[in-house]
């Protein structure tokens, strides 16, 4: 039997929660708990969190109301056998979001889920971020791992002024270094060429999106502050080029 190679199960859990743009929920139908299970749409909040738009009227966001238990199933959707695929089961709690933070989640989901901009607004939807308690991370033979939240979800301590720039940066990226995008994602990544553009940063990384593929390009180092941030964009833009020669 040939040796299992090493892998870091903390990692690829970060990756497909920052990835993953659809799911699928689990919920507890009142009075009894039966399970329900629907597909949702996602993006992450900045520290890596699920964060759904769902309505009053859809069952799923009754359940919750009721009972704010739930899962969420994630998968890397890839080609051929999904069960060869990692995915990854998140146990937690749903919590519609506060003035404030819906006002940062809006940002975050419209950039993923830009059709989304049609209803965002309706008075029935509202933004929830999924808490996880627990996740159970499936990758192959031999992969399977329990994680606890700190092991996925990123530090958000300290990094109050990256945040803050985060929407500016996005936009910046996306109206003048489209070229820079570009070589993150082919030269780095190994993507194929598409018209790249940027829907988040955190601490942690950057995510990239070109139609439906989405990639997630870790930091070399923690970010928390904008010059930072700056620094360590024009760094990998530079590893990029240097690709080329």
């Amino acid at each position: 039997m040939q040796p299992i190679p090493a892998f870091d199960p903390a990692a690829l859990a970060r990756s497909l929660l920052r990835r993953s743009r659809q799911g699928a929920l689990a919920t507890l139908m009142p009075p009894k708990g039966d399970p329900y299970c629907s597909l949702v749409n996602l993006a992450s909040a900045p520290d890596g969190a699920p964060v759904l738009l769902i309505s009053r009227l859809a069952l799923h966001t009754r359940n919750i109301l009721a009972d704010p238990r739930v899962s969420l199933m994630l998968d890397e959707r890839a080609a051929g056998d999904p069960l060869e695929g990692a995915r990854i089961m998140l146990a937690g709690t749903a919590e519609q979001a506060g003035e404030v933070d819906a006002a940062s989640l809006r940002q975050r989901y419209l950039a993923v889920h830009p059709s989304a901009g049609m209803f965002v607004d309706f008075k029935d939807f509202a933004f929830f971020r999924i808490e996880p308690t627990a996740a159970h991370l499936v990758a192959g033979f031999g992969r399977i791992n329990d994680l606890a939240p700190a092991q996925f979800l990123t530090d958000l301590s300290g990094t109050e002024a990256m945040l803050e720039a985060e929407q500016g940066a996005v936009a910046h990226m996306n109206a003048d270094h489209r070229d820079a995008l570009s070589l993150y994602a082919t030269r780095l990544l190994g993507a194929a060429p598409g018209e790249w553009c940027c829907t988040g940063c955190d601490p942690d990384g950057l995510d990239l999106q070109a139609g439906t593929t989405v990639l997630r390009l870790d930091f070399p180092r923690r970010i928390v502050t904008p010059g930072a941030l700056r620094a360590a964009l024009r760094e990998l833009a530079e590893q990029a080029r240097a690709l080329n020669n």
